[in-house]
């Protein structure tokens, strides 16, 4: 009597033991997150105000549509399938997470199982997405170190962004086999009758490891099924952490930045306010403000020259290299690669929110072009090929050409043909090097 006891207060207290750890291990995951994500957002506002706030509902269709429904991966279907189940995998299983984090604070077990024949269904799912998450992993580790598809090993992928991509994949393979392993462990001491064990899930994949673990003894089980359930956790908030640090972070910069895509006209590009007002006002239109601020600086210099648009586009880059593949420049032999203008950008944006850090101005003697070359700018040919390829609707174009504007109009260095054109224009009114009098010579030839 006095035994059976003393083994249920032991229980008790080793129980309260783990919430107290978990809590503490969760409140620390979650304020590292915190910390990290407000670095970036800080970072993201160094860019110039822009207003993306019109056209409400096209923009809710747009986020619907490309980050929900992944629209633009289908046009590469074999990777849109395996995506999808990574995808839907990990929007879905963190439902489990969920359930795990309530158990962690509250000591109790399989907390949803009152749900019946319902958890029974969404813990069988889960499983069935598990494995489907592990074979996509598997197979994207596949395409990239075995069929060793180019686009991802371009130059700019040498070092992190490839040992990046790696690590995530391994982790998410780890932590989908422990879920399984715990799923396992879990039924057979559901099975024994074990306290605290509620009888509830249905286990189409784990059943099929119960064979490996039904030897041990229940309490060695209870310490198997323990240590897979707080792997995957720490696993799931270790992730997380990871995530400010990665290319994967697009996994919750996606839906915003879908949202605040330009709607414009793929072809449009934008005009700098205070020339388009300076040339109202020459004109005398009546639109023109007399009282706008003159223009300080033209184009984009750095990064707090860019929008903060942009800047969410570089941090929302997948690095998937599809822009980089589709860019004409690119295919010729050209140095320009859109994937590598995005990942220059995040590059310098991280290097100045390390300065702000440090507690010391913005000013370090450096500007993009230290990380983006003319080369690279006056490479690219304006298609818009690497926006209509990006799944997630960044546009590495605007960038390029925002730079441009700053190299046109404030350092006066542009190619040898646009300089001519430029002459041309001002002394002829065109881009051809004949005057205005001689425009319709071609008609009385004819």
């Amino acid at each position: 009597m006095l035994l059976g006891f003393t083994s249920i207060v032991y229980f008790r207290y080793m129980q309260i033991v783990q919430q107290i750890i978990f809590v503490i291990v969760l409140a620390v995951a979650v304020y590292f997150f915190y910390r990290n994500v407000s670095k970036i957002r800080r970072n993201i506002l160094l860019g110039r105000d822009e207003d993306r706030t019109d056209n409400k509902p096209e923009r809710w269709k747009t986020m619907l549509k490309v980050a929900f429904g992944q629209s633009k991966m289908a046009a590469r279907p074999i990777p849109a399938i395996l995506h999808g189940f990574v995808y839907v995998g990990f929007i879905l299983i963190n439902i489990e997470v969920l359930e795990i984090i309530i158990d962690g604070i509250f000591g109790t077990h399989r907390v949803f199982a009152p749900l019946g024949k319902l958890y029974n269904v969404a813990i069988s799912f889960f499983e069935i997405l598990a494995v489907l998450v592990l074979i996509g992993c598997v197979l994207f580790l596949t395409r990239r170190f075995i069929n060793r598809i180019p686009r991802f090993h371009n130059p700019e992928m040498k070092g992190w962004p490839t040992k990046d991509a790696t690590i995530i994949l391994i982790t998410e393979i780890v932590l989908m086999a422990a879920i399984l392993k715990m799923n396992a462990t879990d039924q057979i001491l559901q099975a024994r009758g074990a306290e605290h064990y509620a009888q509830a899930g249905s286990f189409p994949v784990s059943q099929y490891l119960v064979p490996f673990f039904d030897s041990f003894s229940t309490s060695t089980l209870i310490v198997f099924e323990r240590v897979f359930w707080w792997f995957h956790i720490i696993g799931i908030l270790l992730f997380l952490n990871f995530l400010p640090y990665s290319k994967h972070f697009h996994i919750i910069l996606a839906f915003p930045n879908t949202y605040y895509s330009d709607l414009k006209p793929k072809g449009q590009l934008g005009n700098i306010g205070s020339i388009t007002n300076e040339v109202k006002m020459m004109m005398g239109m009546p639109d023109a403000d007399p009282n706008a601020e003159p223009p300080v600086s033209f184009g984009a210099k750095d990064i707090t020259d860019l929008t903060w648009k942009n800047i969410m586009d570089s941090y929302t880059c997948t690095e998937c290299g599809r822009c980089t593949s589709e860019c004409p420049a690119n295919q010729t032999g050209k140095l320009l690669s859109p994937r590598k203008i995005m990942m220059d950008t995040r590059d310098r944006a991280e290097e100045l929110g390390k300065r702000l850090d440090a507690g010391e101005d913005l000013n370090d003697g450096k500007n993009l072009l230290d990380y983006i070359s003319k080369e690279e700018l006056w490479a690219c040919t304006s298609c818009n090929a690497c926006t209509e390829a990006c799944p997630v609707n960044i546009n590495p174009l605007d960038i390029i050409v925002q730079m441009r504007q700053y190299l046109v109009m404030e350092k006066a260095e542009a190619p040898n043909e646009l300089n001519m054109m430029f002459t041309n224009v001002e002394n002829n009114g065109a881009p051809w090097q004949f005057p205005a009098s001689d425009r319709d010579k071609w008609i009385t030839e004819l």
